[in-house]
């Protein structure tokens, strides 16, 4: 694995070469949630893996862009109306297929409960087996739609949070029994809230979201920018920084 100090380097040299020859296209909003590793702020600008390889795309297309951070319910509201917008990371459903135009994707996810550790009555072997406890989850999130798919609709079990981070804050003050995350984001998230990592355990995953998410535009978006965007993510897509992305090869 490459450390995190060279990987961040290499995303550089990225940049730095792809806007020596990008012509400046158009400026646009690209909108996205605070959800370590991928998106955070570090000295007061938007930065994180996917971030990173969404600079890195919007650099080779030549477009200029600013980044910000939403509550997702917002930014999934702002990316479906407003016509110059982006958003990542984003699952591809089928309900959202018609819904954006998909530029491609920046990050892999493989969600699945986590609790505190010290909760040891939660011992979790099954889907079904975690329909006995309280979940926050991210209101307009995959995971919100999969658990009312899959039986999980009773008053009071699915708790909807604003973002990941207040997912979070409902698990760390005893509010809720579970939430739902990628493994490889517990670090970064005990990180963010000033915890030791062993304070959360990643108790089971939930193979059917298992998923690559995506940069998306909003529907309207001109074909022509879409197509440059789509085809910088495409070269972006052979560096060897995309392939660490999305192996989330983050150490």
């Amino acid at each position: 694995m490459v450390s995190v100090s060279r990987w961040f380097v290499g995303v550089g040299l990225l940049l730095a070469a792809a806007s020596g020859s990008a012509q400046q296209v158009s400026q646009l909003k690209v909108v996205t949630e605070i959800s370590p590793p991928h998106q955070t702020i570090i000295a007061g600008e938007v930065d994180g893996y996917s971030t990173r390889l969404v600079k890195a795309i919007l650099s080779q297309a030549g477009i200029s862009a600013t980044i910000e951070i939403y509550p997702w319910a917002r930014a999934y509201r702002m990316a479906l109306q407003q016509p110059d917008t982006l958003i990542y990371n984003i699952a591809r459903t089928v309900e959202r297929e018609s819904q954006f135009q998909w530029i491609g994707p920046v990050a892999t996810y493989r969600l699945g409960f986590v609790k505190l550790a010290h909760r040891q009555d939660i011992q979790l072997k099954s889907l079904t087996e975690a329909q006995q406890y309280s979940i926050a989850v991210q209101r307009h999130d995959v995971a919100e739609t999969f658990l009312k798919q899959n039986g999980f609709g009773q008053p009071d079990q699915l708790v909807l949070a604003a973002d990941i981070t207040e997912s979070w804050q409902l698990l760390l003050h005893g509010k809720v029994d579970l939430i739902i995350d990628d493994p490889m984001a517990l670090a970064a998230m005990a990180a963010h809230f000033a915890i030791e990592p062993a304070y959360v355990k990643f108790e089971f995953a939930i193979k059917e979201l298992e998923q690559q998410t995506y940069l998306a535009a909003n529907k309207t978006m001109p074909a022509q920018m879409v197509n440059a965007l789509q085809q910088a993510h495409q070269k972006v897509a052979d560096s060897e920084l995309f392939k660490k992305v999305m192996r989330s090869d983050f150490d």
